[in-house]
This record gives C-alpha cells, structure tokens and sequence, in this order.
C-alpha cells in the first residue's frame, strides 16, 4: 500500500500551466485524489527519494513507483485533454516495441501504470550521428499499417489535418495582421493541399508519434551500447501524440530543436541536410519530410504570434522560410534562437 500522497509535490511548472484555466484549476485540485485512487488500485508504492519532484511534462504528472511484486514502474496522470486520452492506445499498439511499454489504464482518469524508463538519458545525450541511427530505427519500429484492432478508430488523419489548415491558416494569419510575408502562407497551403490530397489516397498509411523529438526518447534502464554504439533497442519514446498519415510527418520537430548545434556558417544547408539524413535513417521520404515541416511550423508561428512568445516566433519562421529556401531576413542566428518552451 502507498504512503501519503501528500508526499508527492506537484511540480511548480505544472501548478502553473494549469492554475491559468477554471478547467486546470479544477483537476490540480482533483490530483491528489487521482494519485491516491490509482495508487491503491493497482497496489503501488510511491518511489520518491525524500525532497525530490516527481517528473512532469507539458500534460502531466508522472511518479516513479513500485509494484506488489517490488518492480519499478512510472504512473502517470494527465490533464485530460485530446491527446492524452488517444495516447493508450498507440501504446497498446506498439506494445513496448519502440515506445514505452502500457502496463495498465483507467480511462476515466487519462491515467497509465507505464514501464519505467531512465528519465536522465535521453536522445539528447547523443552525438547527431548517433542520435539519429537510434530515432531512424526507432520510426521503423513505430510505424505500424493499420489492421482490424479496435484501437485504430481512436486516431485522426494527418491529411484531414492538412485540410483543416487550409482553411485555418489563411484566416488566422490575417486575424493576426499578416506577422510574416505571404509567401511563407503561400508554401504552407501547398503543402497542405498536396499531401492532404496525397495523403487521402495513399496506401502508406501508418500510426504516427507526431512529437518524436530528442526528449521524448528516453533510454531504457540497464541497457548498454553495442559495439560502443548506441542501439534502438536500448531507447523507447514516450508522449506519443498519435495520428495516421504519412510518416514523413514525423520529422518535422527534429527540425525545430537543437538549433545551437547547427554550424554558424552555412546553418540553412546543414538544416537540409539533417532533415535529409534523419529521414533516410528511418526509410523515410527527405523531400515529402521538408514539405510537411514547412506546414507544421507556420502553424506553429502562428500559434506563437497568436499567444505572445517572440523568441518561438522567431525560430519556427527561421525554419519554415529555410526549409522552404529563402530564410527570412533579420532573424536572429540559429545558435541565438531559443529552444522550444524557452522563448516566452
């Protein structure tokens, strides 16, 4: 039986992510009872050093716990939004097999009993050529086709994604006052309209983790490089973010993060070029990957312009326009544009 969930902080970044909204404010209050419930469910013992957090990300609490049978697992309750409440089933269809494993659920809580992974090791600890032999092997392994399991109906497409942006986007970038010149838009709708159209009588289809960046690999506790390199099978992903489409779409957040490590000199063909070596990595498509990054960051500078974060702003237009060939000018330098959730 578990200790005092009093014991359990709540992390301070996600007190107040969530104390912003009556909705977030309601389930901060609720957490403890959550925490408390799904710890006497499922028979688990909170496994946090004394004056230390728990994790947390952007949606939710994960606490690293033990099992009746004294094995270490990790618990996480999410804020119950869309993407937590998909986030099951892609686990349960992956199976472990290149993301975390799914140990147990209760959907009326958006919580999972989750395998515990080594949460200071992540893809970020690794060399780009590294990192990017792990990431390839790991896309290969998630990209699942779909089949008859019931867990297939829970996803949207990419394509109707790609769809509703034709419409969203022109409407916001106007609401918005035009923050960036219209030939950007322009690149992003033909995209949209391309591979939404593409994307609709394709017979690539697969489950997609559309948020797969460095963080969101962890290594798996216990393993070791093979031959001094490190293997796929020693990371796992987490925080899916699960669609179906085309997998290309994946690509697109290896681009927007670690921009400090792009060369100073020549940093927009470098940018290419990783976006090319990620994709072949993975046996993916570099042309059809640049195409759907183009898309995804002028949805996401929009996002920013709409919400007041410069710094993000500024490297989500430095990388569409760059993938799109013409980098935009008076930009700050790759090396002095933030890293995403830093650049409020």
């Amino acid at each position: 039986m578990s200790g005092p969930v009093a014991a359990v902080p709540i992390p301070p970044d996600l007190s107040a992510r969530y104390a912003r909204s009556v909705e977030g404010r309601a389930w901060l209050s609720k957490l403890p009872g959550l925490l408390q419930e799904r710890l006497e469910q499922w028979h688990l013992e909170v496994d946090l050093a004394p004056g230390t957090m728990p994790w947390s990300g952007h949606g939710g609490l994960v606490v690293p716990v033990r099992r009746q049978d004294g094995l270490p697992a990790a618990l996480k309750i999410a804020f119950p939004h869309d993407e937590a409440k998909v986030e099951r089933h892609a686990l349960a269809l992956w199976g472990g097999r290149g993301a975390v494993a799914l140990l147990a659920t209760d959907p009326g809580s958006c919580a999972m009993l989750l395998e515990r992974l080594d949460a200071g090791r992540t893809l970020a600890d690794l060399g780009m050529d590294d990192a990017m032999q792990v990431w390839g092997g790991l896309v290969r392994q998630l990209g699942l086709a779909p089949d008859q399991r019931p867990e297939w109906r829970e996803f949207g497409h990419i394509a109707a994604r790609a769809e509703q942006w034709s419409d969203d986007l022109p409407a916001d970038w106007e609401q918005l006052g035009r923050p960036f010149p219209r030939w950007l838009l322009e690149a992003a709708l033909e995209v949209c309209q391309t591979r939404g159209a593409v994307g609709r009588r394709s017979a690539r289809d697969l489950l997609v983790h559309t948020d797969l960046h460095f963080l969101n690999i962890l290594a798996r506790p216990g393993t070791a490089e093979l031959d001094g390199t490190p293997a796929p099978a020693a990371y796992a992903a987490i925080d899916p973010q699960p669609m179906i489409g085309e997998p290309e779409f994946a690509v697109a957040p290896l681009l927007w993060n670690r921009l400090g490590e792009l060369p100073a000199v020549q940093a927009g063909p470098a940018l290419l070029s990783r976006c090319h070596d990620f994709s072949t990595a993975a046996g993916l498509d570099p042309d059809v990957a640049r195409q759907w990054g183009i898309a995804r960051e002028v949805e996401n500078a929009l996002w920013y312009a709409a919400h007041g974060h410069p710094g993000d702003l500024a490297r989500s237009l430095w990388v569409a326009s760059t993938l799109a060939g013409d980098t935009l000018e008076g930009l700050p330098l790759p090396h002095a544009l933030p890293e995403p959730g830093q650049g409020g």
